[in-house]
C-alpha cells in the first residue's frame, strides 16, 4: 500500500500531534525498546559516575592518611633513633661542603672552664663553617628541641669570648618542634627543618 502525498502530510501532522498515536507508531517500530535500553544505559552512567566520586573521595582521604602516616613514622624514626644523629650530621655535612659547594664544615672542640654551656667546666663541640668571613656555628640533629636551641645559644656566647668574633647561629634538623621555633626566634638562632611537629 502506498499512500498519497495528503495521507503523508495527514500522518506526519497525527505524529506531531498526537501523542499517543506517536507512541503507538514508534512501539510498531521498536523505539520502545531502544528507548527503554537507552533509558537503562543512562541510569547505569549516572551510577557508576557517583560510584566514581565516592571512590575519588576516599582516594583523597587515603592520600592524606597516607601523608600523615609518614609524618608519624618520621617522628617515631627520630624519637627512638632509627634515624642516627651522626649519620644526619654526615649527609647534611656532605650537602653544605660537596653539592652546594658552601663551605668546608669542621668540628670544633674547647674547653668552658667557667660552665657558660653547662653551668660547669666541659668540653664542647660544635661543627664551624667559615665563609666569606663569616663564621657560622652549626647543629645538626635529628630532632630539634628548646634545649637544642638554647644550648646553641650558649656555645655561641662561648665561641664569641673565646674567639672575638659573633657567630652566626644555624641548627638543621629532621625533626623541629614548635616550642624550638618559638625559642629560636627570640635567641636569634636560624633553624631549618625538615618535619614539623604533628
Amino acid at each position: 500500500m502506498v499512500l498519497s502525498a495528503d495521507e503523508k502530510r495527514k500522518f506526519l501532522r497525527s505524529l506531531e500531534e498526537d501523542e499517543e498515536f506517536r507512541y503507538a507508531v514508534a512501539g510498531m517500530l521498536g523505539y520502545k525498546e531502544i528507548l527503554n535500553r537507552i533509558t537503562s544505559i543512562e541510569e547505569r552512567i549516572t551510577r557508576l559516575e557517583e560510584r566514581f566520586a565516592e571512590l575519588e573521595e576516599r582516594f583523597v582521604r587515603l592520600e592524606e592518611e597516607m601523608v600523615s602516616t609518614r609524618r608519624v613514622m618520621t617522628v617515631i624514626a627520630h624519637r627512638f633513633g632509627v634515624i642516627s644523629e651522626t649519620s644526619f650530621r654526615e649527609g647534611m655535612k656532605y650537602v653544605v661542603e660537596e653539592v652546594l659547594g658552601a663551605a668546608k664544615v669542621s668540628r670544633l672542640l674547647f674547653r668552658d672552664e667557667d660552665g657558660i654551656v653547662y653551668g660547669y667546666p666541659s668540653d664542647v663541640e660544635v661543627d664551624v663553617a667559615v665563609r666569606d668571613g663569616e663564621h657560622i656555628l652549626i647543629e645538626v640533629k635529628s630532632r630539634v628541641s628548646k634545649g637544642d636551641v638554647a644550648e646553641l645559644s650558649r656555645i655561641g656566647r662561648l665561641y664569641e669570648m673565646k674567639e672575638g668574633i659573633k657567630p652566626r647561629l644555624l641548627i638543621i634538623g629532621g625533626f623541629v618542634d614548635e616550642g624550638a621555633r618559638r625559642l629560636a626566634a627570640e635567641a636569634k638562632v636560624e633553624i631549618r627543618g625538615v618535619v614539623e611537629e604533628i
